[in-house]
C-alpha cells in the first residue's frame, strides 16, 4: 500500500495515477474537509486530521504534496521513504523533460517553452507546478516541459532532464526555509542529472556545480548561460545566441526588458532539446505571455495599466520595474498584501521611475519603505481609484504587489480579475 499524503490537486492525481496501475491506497491530510475529498476514487481509505505516525509507517512509501514539508514531525517518525509526485513521474516516464524553476518568470517560460514545441509540431505536454500536476500529464507525449518549485524538488531524484534550468533566486518562502542558503539548495537540485545545464549569469545562485568545468568538458555546450553576457544575451534591440542575432527585440510579442531575459533561456532550453528555430521564433512573434504577469489590460487617456498580480515576492516586483525602466513616463506602483515576512528596504534603490508608491492590504506599512512619503490605503479598489486620479498621459500603473494575495483575495488570479475589473470601470 503507498500512502499519498495531502489531497490537493497533485494528491488526487497521484491517487487516480496509483489506482489506475492496481496500486492499494491510503489518503492523508491534516484537514478535516479537504476539498478534493468528493474527489477520491472508492476503495481508498482515508485519514483526515493529525498525522499519525503509526499509521503513515503500514505504507511501503508516501508520496507527500509539496504543501506538505518533508520534515513533518509524523512523517520523520513513520521512518519510511518520501518522495513527490515529480519523483513518482520521473521513475516511470522516459520521455525527454525539460525542467524549468527559479524564484520568478518559471510559468512565462515554461509556457512559452511548451508553444515553442507546439510550433515545431512536437507532441508536448506541460504541466508540474503549473496548470496540470504532472501525473495527470498525456502519457504519450514526446516531450515534457515541467515548472517545478522548490518544495517539489525537495522530494525529487531521478529526474535525468535533457536540459533544466534555474532562472533566477531571490528571497521567497522563508516562512518555510530556514535560510536564503536552504532554499538556493533546493532549488539546485534541478541540475541533478540534467544533460544541459541553463543558468542565469547575472545570478550566482543559479550557477550550476559543474559550471566551472565547462572549459574542461568534452561537451562544451552542456553548461550554458543567458543573460546581460551570456552565450544568449540582448544586444543592440536583438536577442543574440552568441554573435548570431536571432530576433529583433521589437518582433516579441512579450514586453519588458525581464520577459526578454525569459525568451532568452527559452531559447537556450528549446535549443539544448533540439526545437528547430523557426519553430521557435514564430512562437516567439505569437505568445503573448500569461494572464496576470506584466499583462497589459487597457489604455485609457494615454495610461497603461498593467496587472502583474502573480508578482507575489520582492523578486518578482524587482523583475517588473527593471522591466519597464526604459519607459517614457513614470510608474505608479500598486503593491502590498500579505508580505511572508520579507524585507522591502533594499528595493527603494529601485524606485528611480516610481513616482508615486500606492499600498494597500494587510502589510501596508512593510511595504511603504520603498519609498519616501507613500500613499497607503486599506483595499486594492482604493489603490485603483487613488491611482487613476494621480495617473499622466504617458504614465504606467502597474499592479505588481510583492506580497501573497491572501489577507484579501483567495489568490493571486482573483486580485488579478479583481484589478481587471476595476481598470475596466474607470471612467
Amino acid at each position: 500500500m503507498i500512502g499519498v499524503v495531502g489531497l490537493g490537486i497533485s494528491g488526487i492525481a497521484t491517487i487516480n495515477w496509483l489506482m489506475d496501475r492496481g496500486v492499494a491506497v491510503h489518503g492523508f491530510d491534516t484537514r478535516k474537509a479537504p476539498p478534493g475529498l468528493d474527489e477520491i476514487p472508492a476503495g481508498v481509505d482515508v485519514s483526515l486530521g493529525p498525522l499519525d505516525p503509526m499509521e503513515l509507517s503500514q505504507c511501503l512509501y508516501l508520496v507527500v504534496s509539496p504543501g506538505i514539508p518533508k520534515d513533518d514531525p509524523a512523517i520523520v517518525k513513520a521512518g519510511i521513504e518520501v518522495i513527490g509526485d515529480v519523483e513518482l513521474f520521473a521513475r516511470n516516464y522516459r520521455a525527454p523533460v525539460i525542467a524549468i524553476t527559479g524564484s520568478n518568470g518559471k510559468s512565462t517560460v515554461t509556457s512559452l517553452v511548451g508553444d515553442m514545441a507546439k510550433k515545431s509540431g512536437k507532441r508536448v505536454a506541460v504541466g508540474g507546478n503549473i496548470g496540470v500536476p504532472v501525473l495527470a500529464l498525456a502519457p504519450d507525449a514526446k516531450l515534457f516541459v515541467l515548472e517545478l518549485s522548490s518544495f517539489q524538488l525537495e522530494t525529487t531524484s531521478s529526474l535525468k532532464p535533457v536540459a533544466a534550468t534555474i532562472l533566477n533566486v531571490t528571497p521567497d518562502h522563508l516562512d518555510r526555509y530556514a535560510s536564503m542558503a536552504e532554499y538556493t539548495a533546493a532549488k539546485q537540485r534541478v541540475y541533478q542529472g540534467a544533460k544541459h545545464c541553463i543558468y542565469n549569469i547575472d545570478d550566482p545562485a543559479t550557477r550550476p556545480p559543474n559550471a566551472d568545468r565547462k572549459d574542461e568538458d568534452e561537451d562544451d555546450d552542456a553548461v550554458v548561460s543567458f543573460g546581460s553576457t551570456g552565450d544568449y544575451h540582448i544586444s543592440d534591440g536583438f536577442l543574440m545566441k552568441g554573435e548570431e542575432p536571432i530576433i529583433a527585440t521589437k518582433d516579441v510579442k512579450l514586453i519588458g526588458r525581464h520577459n526578454h531575459l525569459n525568451a532568452l533561456a527559452a531559447l537556450a532550453l528549446g535549443d539544448a532539446a533540439g526545437l528547430p528555430l523557426d519553430g521557435m521564433i514564430k512562437s516567439l512573434k505569437s505568445f503573448g505571455g500569461l494572464e496576470h504577469r506584466c499583462e497589459v489590460i487597457a489604455e485609457k487617456d494615454g495610461v497603461r495599466y498593467i496587472n502583474d498580480s502573480k508578482a507575489t515576492n520582492l523578486g518578482s516586483l524587482e523583475a517588473a520595474l527593471d522591466g519597464f525602466a526604459d519607459i517614457e513616463g513614470d510608474i505608479i506602483l500598486l503593491a502590498g498584501g500579505d508580505a511572508k515576512g520579507a524585507e522591502f528596504t533594499p528595493l527603494k534603490a529601485k524606485m528611480a521611475k516610481v513616482r508615486e508608491l500606492i499600498c494597500f492590504g494587510r502589510d501596508a506599512e512593510q511595504v511603504a519603505v520603498m519609498k519616501d512619503n507613500p500613499h497607503r490605503v486599506e483595499t486594492l479598489d482604493d489603490a485603483v481609484k487613488l491611482a487613476a486620479s494621480l495617473a499622466k498621459p504617458g504614465d504606467l500603473v502597474l499592479l505588481s504587489p510583492a506580497c501573497a494575495s491572501l489577507d484579501q483575495f483567495k489568490n493571486f488570479e482573483e486580485r488579478g480579475e479583481r484589478f481587471r475589473l476595476l481598470v475596466k470601470g474607470l471612467k
